[in-house]
Order: structure tokens, then C-alpha cells, then sequence
């Protein structure tokens, strides 16, 4: 999978966490199995994976995976549960979005931008879609000035901030601000397009494989059958994409099904995108 993916520049690597429902082992009363994906965005591609038993276990797992990957010049992207010093230091060109139950270091953040969140609002996207009316705005501040405060953090160059304001018909509506920290020096815009294609490894890898794969109705969950079925789909999921004719990932399953000669048009592209 490593060899299908091209690092190109601006590319992002998103890491993030998904439980295999039907993986709990009823016998031994073992905790479902959580799977710690690396996902390039840009190319909707997975790049790699590491099993872990508990979901607070993905502090220890994600620094496997960023040793299994060649992420130089890809900025990588994690979620709060991701948000630690010792991975930060894995990890060349890091984005990780903070929670408020983070304690000093969100508090340190929001207060940073305090002043900004009264200013005037600029450069909003605004989205009409299903119904509901959504608007975006990012700031950025540069980390130098307030380097006493983040001393912990290697690196740290940029403080970010997004703010989402949602309509939607016959319900309140809602206003919310989000935080992250960057060791690359990012613009509003840069900043914008890095936390909206986080969001492609929850809508093109882990909803893909629960509807279009349905992996959380399998039961399978004995041995090593949960994670080896995962990356199966997985690297089923990379030669799909990689084959280059239009349709959904539905349409080309079953086309694959269907036809035997349409099947080996996306093992080959699978195994040639390996290959080169």
C-alpha cells in the first residue's frame, strides 16, 4: 500500500481511529478490536494500519504506524486522542486538533485567540446543502509569540483556529469553535483545506467500508480473522480506486463480481500501481 501512494506536495496524511463492531470475542469477553488507519486524502488511498485491543491504546499504536510509513513532506493530521508530545517527535510536519477536555493546552490555545474571536468576522465560505445553511472561517497565529507556553512541543510553528456556524430548519443553531496546533507554517487557507480533508478518512475510508463493505455487521472474530478481513478490504478498497473506470465503489464490486475480465482489470491495476 506504501507503494501505491505518491507523496506529492501539500499532501496530507490523515490518522485515525475505527472499532470492528462485530469483532467482541463473546467467548472471553475480549474488548472489540480498534484498527489505526494512515489515509492520504488527496488520493483516498490507505497507506497502512496497526491493530490495537483498547481505544486508549492508540497513543502506543500511532507511533508504529508513522514507522511503517514514509511521510516525509506530508503533513499528517490527528485527531484529540492523537494529541501527544512523544508522537509529535515522530512526526516532521504534524496538525493535531485539540478538545476542550484537553486541559492547559486547549485553555492556552482558546486564550490565545481571544481577541481574535471578538474581531469582526472575515473571510467566510458559506455551504447551502440538504436543507441547512453552513458557515466556515480559519485564523492562524503564529506559535513564536507565544513560545513559553508550548516549550513541550517540538517545533510548533502555527495556532489555528476554526469556526463553524450551522442552520438547519426547525432546529437551534449552532456555533462552535475548534483549536489545533501545527509544526508547519500554515495560512488561513492551507489551515482550511488541511482540517476539511481530515474529514475524507471518516467519509471515504471508514463509511465506505461500513456501508459499501459492510464490516461492522461482520462477525467474523475468532484468531486474527477481524483484523485480516479489514485489510483485506482495505487493499480491495486501494485496487477499486486504483482502477481508473467511473463508477462507485458498489457499481464496481458488482461489475467485478459479474465479470471475470473486469476483475482482473483491478487486480492488474492494483498490482501495477504496486509495481511502478
Amino acid at each position: 500500500m506504501q507503494a501505491v501512494h505518491e507523496i506529492t506536495q501539500d499532501q496530507l496524511i490523515a490518522i485515525d481511529s475505527k472499532t470492528l463492531r462485530g469483532s467482541y470475542q463473546r467467548g472471553n469477553r475480549q474488548s472489540k478490536i480498534h484498527m489505526v488507519n494512515a489515509f492520504a486524502c488527496k488520493n483516498k488511498l490507505v497507506l497502512g494500519q496497526v491493530k490495537t485491543s483498547e481505544k486508549s491504546n492508540e497513543i502506543t499504536a500511532i507511533p508504529e504506524l508513522i514507522k511503517l510509513l514514509d511521510i516525509e513532506g506530508a503533513l499528517v493530521s490527528i485527531d484529540a486522542m492523537g494529541r501527544q508530545v512523544n508522537i509529535a517527535e515522530h512526526i516532521v510536519d504534524y496538525l493535531f486538533t485539540l478538545k476542550s477536555n484537553q486541559g492547559n493546552l486547549h485553555k492556552a490555545v482558546e486564550t490565545a485567540f481571544s481577541e481574535t474571536r471578538k474581531a469582526p468576522l472575515g473571510g467566510v465560505s458559506f455551504e447551502l446543502q440538504h436543507g441547512r445553511i453552513e458557515a466556515r472561517v480559519y485564523h492562524v497565529l503564529s506559535a513564536k509569540q507565544f513560545k513559553e507556553e508550548f516549550s513541550q512541543w517540538p517545533q510548533l510553528q502555527t495556532l489555528g483556529m476554526s469556526m463553524s456556524f450551522r442552520q438547519q430548519k426547525g432546529k437551534a443553531p449552532e456555533l462552535m469553535y475548534r483549536y489545533h496546533i501545527s509544526s508547519a507554517e500554515l495560512t488561513e487557507q492551507q489551515l482550511a483545506e488541511a482540517v476539511r480533508a481530515h474529514w475524507a478518512v471518516e467519509n471515504s475510508l471508514h463509511w465506505v467500508l461500513d456501508v459499501c463493505m459492510a464490516e461492522d455487521a461482520c462477525q467474523i472474530y475468532q484468531d486474527h480473522g477481524a483484523e485480516n478481513w479489514t485489510m483485506l478490504r482495505q487493499a480491495a478498497l486501494n485496487m477499486l480506486r486504483s482502477e481508473p473506470s467511473k463508477g462507485s465503489i458498489p457499481a464496481k464490486q458488482k461489475r467485478a463480481w459479474m465479470k471475470t475480465a473486469y476483475l482482473e482489470a483491478v487486480l492488474n491495476a492494483g498490482f501495477s500501481d504496486v509495481a511502478n
